[in-house]
């Protein structure tokens, strides 16, 4: 990627530059970067004792509900329960923004209000206008615009230019609500996204994981909005990750948390003003308060750890771990919940430097080991339902778009192609895929959760009927059930149908389904972590593997090849840049399967041997 300097500078001059004028970037005091004590041992643990790794896993989760019960007391948050519900009944919109994690938790969060007002209308049709105005009254800006699900678009989150633009192009009204979302508190671009809020003069929440104080003195653009008054901050500290700087993880997770709280909040007062009695009972609200929801929470953290789940996700681990190891393949198809597993997939590829998403137009690149399908619709309709009814929100910038932002030469001479057709390439919809099956092992998993796991074995269902469909030029089908009512005694045990892994915890119902997006983001987070570390992609608990396309992730290779490597920050990431240099010349198979990181402290290796 390019930063300040020219492509012609040599590693070292390139190093130097970093050093000197990318200080705002050098990250590494703050508390989201830091190795988190309980997992330093991480990867030793999982190459030996699976279940172990994964109580190391889950062990630090128990740095959330304190931190989630003092945010939830706080005034900054009674004020944002406020802002949102304001924003509504005065028929503006709320939206939310982010980057990365934090990005597709914005989709995340503007789909599972749209899904939810979708059901309602269909309960109460003569509400329908009502259900209908609400759907549209959320929205997300995700960082790259909706082709940044797929993949992160190469320096996008370094501008805060970009965010500013992304927010004014999706409309800004004089009673709209931000709730803009960064787990570290220093993203570029959605720090872009509340000046152009501030500007438009409505409420901005700043909702991030450092501690204020730290992040104002250390990064000078996350400081402009911290102190301004028309700023509100609700900070969310919970402590380093489990995997040093993975904040896909806790961050995200108290993100979810607060961010959903609040915002069902709101539309609960707002339905409770709004609909009869009866009405509501049609539509089964049950009024929960953030107090009732973080018990809630409290129960699912300790149902997850249970023995039974913990002795099932560890076999889950060895099963997919053991598939990648013979150069397998695995494809997930979900039913409700496809946005969960497909944030999920993607955020390994930048994690652990596995290949990304592959499209039609992409056939030299690698398949990527894990994907995601929809039995029930073409590749078009499946992103639409993705996204709670609605076409992919891209960027179709052009040069000059990217001159006037101040872009990369890059982005200026070749714009990034992350439109909406480019999107529909990439098949995650029902037809058939050969790149999936035609290696061995390969293994289609069908992932469900709460109510729609009685769909598991129900011939004769649309989407049971899809999936065996689907999944049939498959070597093995594996089922992936969460169910409070499946536990690995009582599960379908007809052979046909294939094996099953069941996680047994119970997932209250709210508006927005926060407790099943909550039951698969926190197995499937660990899992996926735990397979890449047993693999061999964590050193200890830091992300080895890390790729290096954005400034802030450079900054993170550089520490991860100074720690692993034995040397100085310099001398770190000067190797970094001739890492990245040598790479520039190698097959693209090999570029998206190889960290730089990782290659830097091969490198010193063969250094120091030579």
């Amino acid at each position: 990627m390019e930063t300040s300097f020219q492509r012609s500078a040599t590693p070292a001059e390139k190093a130097d530059d970093f050093i000197k004028n990318e200080t705002q970037f050098h990250l590494g005091a703050l508390v989201t970067e830091q190795s988190h004590p309980k997992t330093r041992t991480l990867s030793q643990t999982l190459a030996v004792d699976v279940p172990q790794g994964m109580r190391q896993l889950y062990s630090v989760d128990d740095d959330i509900p304190p931190a989630l019960k003092t945010t939830i007391a706080s005034k900054e948050y009674r004020k944002l329960e406020d802002a949102l519900y304001n924003s509504l009944a005065a028929g503006g919109r709320v939206s939310f923004s982010g980057c990365g994690a934090t990005g597709r938790l914005s989709i995340l969060l503007d789909a599972a209000n749209k899904k939810f007002c979708r059901v309602c209308a269909a309960k109460l049709p003569d509400r329908a206008d009502f259900f209908h105005k609400l759907a549209a009254q959320t929205n997300a800006i995700m960082t790259g615009g909706d082709f940044a699900l797929i993949r992160s678009v190469e320096s996008f989150e370094d501008f805060i230019s970009f965010g500013y633009n992304q927010y004014k192009e999706a409309g800004i009204g004089p009673n709209d609500a931000l709730c803009a979302i960064s787990e570290g508190g220093e993203t570029s671009s959605v720090i872009g996204t509340i000046h152009a809020a501030l500007d438009a003069g409505i409420p901005a929440f700043f909702l991030f994981n450092n501690p204020s104080d730290l992040m104002a003195s250390r990064v000078e653009r996350s400081r402009k909005v911290i102190e301004d008054p028309r700023v509100t901050v609700v900070n969310l500290t919970t402590g380093p990750m489990a995997i040093a700087g993975s904040t896909r993880m806790q961050a995200t997770t108290i993100e979810m948390l607060v961010a959903g709280f609040a915002f069902e909040t709101a539309l609960s007062k707002l339905l409770q003003k709004t609909l009869s009695k009866d009405e509501l009972d049609a539509i089964g609200f049950e009024p929960t308060t953030p107090e009732e929801k973080a018990q809630m929470f409290d129960v699912l953290l300790s149902e997850i750890r249970s023995d039974e789940n913990v002795t099932t996700a560890a076999a889950y681990v060895e099963f997919e771990c053991d598939l990648y190891k013979r150069g397998g393949r695995v494809t997930y198809f979900p039913r409700d919940y496809s946005l969960d597993i497909f944030t999920d997939t993607t955020e390994r590829s930048p994690t652990f430097k596995i290949p990304p998403f592959r499209s039609l137009d992409e056939t030299d690149a690698p398949a990527p080991w894990a994907f995601v399908k929809d039995p029930l619709r073409n590749a078009r309709d499946a992103w639409i339902w993705l996204l709670g009814d609605v076409e992919p929100r891209c960027l179709e910038w052009t040069s000059d778009d990217y001159k006037r932002m101040g872009g990369t030469p890059a982005q200026i001479s070749d714009p990034p192609k992350i439109g909406r057709q480019t999107v529909y390439r990439f098949p995650i919809g029902s037809e058939q895929d050969s790149s999936r099956y035609e290696g061995i092992p390969n293994a289609a998993v069908a992932v469900l959760a709460d109510d729609e796991t009685s769909l598991w074995g129900a011939v004769g269902s649309d989407w049971f009927d899809a999936f065996e469909k689907c999944s049939a030029p498959f070597e093995q089908k594996v089922a992936y059930l969460i169910n409070n009512t499946l536990t690995n005694a009582s599960k379908p045990s007809n052979p046909e149908y294939g094996k099953i892994f069941a996680f047994n915890m119970a997932i209250p119902s709210t508006p927005l389904e926060l407790f099943a997006h909550l039951a698969l983001k926190l197995t499937l987070n660990n899992i996926s972590t735990a397979t890449m570390g047993k693999f061999g992609r964590l050193n200890g608990n830091w992300m080895a593997h890390v790729d290096a396309t954005n400034k802030k992730l450079i900054d993170r290779s550089v520490r991860l090849v100074s720690e692993i490597g034995g040397v100085d920050y310099r001398t770190a990431c000067v190797t970094l840049f001739e890492a990245l240099e040598e790479m520039e010349n190698w097959s693209l198979d090999r570029k998206k399967t190889v960290s730089p990181a990782a290659y830097a402290v091969e490198m010193l290796k063969k250094k120091r041997e030579c």
